[in-house]
């Protein structure tokens, strides 16, 4: 991977990780609710949307530095995967603690009167985890919408 390139990605991370901190901070003052009224009815998404980002920043950020110190950084293919999946981490985020706070898997949170602190930090892990909670999420997915016919199907295979 060219010298540039790796500069823009580290550049790129580290800027997603700083500013999703700076970002929660504005957030938990009051500064972007000021500047921008209608960020009150998203302000909660917000949070876990940048604790999302930093989780999936800081682990990219610790693969990239792992890789550029071993000298690992030879496929060029690897980094759409340091640009993308800190993005895709932050969605990611809001939609797990969605379905959590769904009911969908069976976890409460417990309601704290400053800030849902269960619920960022379950954002925070899962940006962090990102790959690990997609295959989960796969899984749970296989399973709640396999239909019959795949069922008996599999179990003829599985007799025979």
């Amino acid at each position: 991977m060219k010298w540039w390139l790796k500069t823009l990605i580290l550049t790129y991370l580290s800027f997603l990780f700083f500013g999703s901190f700076l970002a929660v901070g504005a957030l938990w003052t009051g500064i972007l609710e000021k500047a921008f009224p209608f960020i009150s009815d998203i302000e909660i998404f917000l949070y876990y949307f940048f604790a999302g980002a930093i989780g999936g920043s800081l682990r990219h950020l610790y693969m990239f530095c792992s890789h550029y110190m071993k000298d690992g950084l030879t496929d060029y293919r690897e980094w759409i995967m340091y640009i993308f999946y800190p993005i895709f981490a932050t969605g990611t985020a809001v939609i797990a603690v969605t379905l959590i706070q769904s009911g969908l898997f069976l976890v409460e949170f417990i309601d704290y009167k400053d800030a849902p602190l269960a619920q960022i930090s379950i954002a925070f892990f899962v940006g962090f985890g990102f790959n690990r909670f997609l295959n989960k999420l796969n899984v749970v997915s296989k399973n709640l919408f396999k239909s019959d016919k795949n069922d008996k199907e599999s179990e003829s295979k599985t007799s025979s």
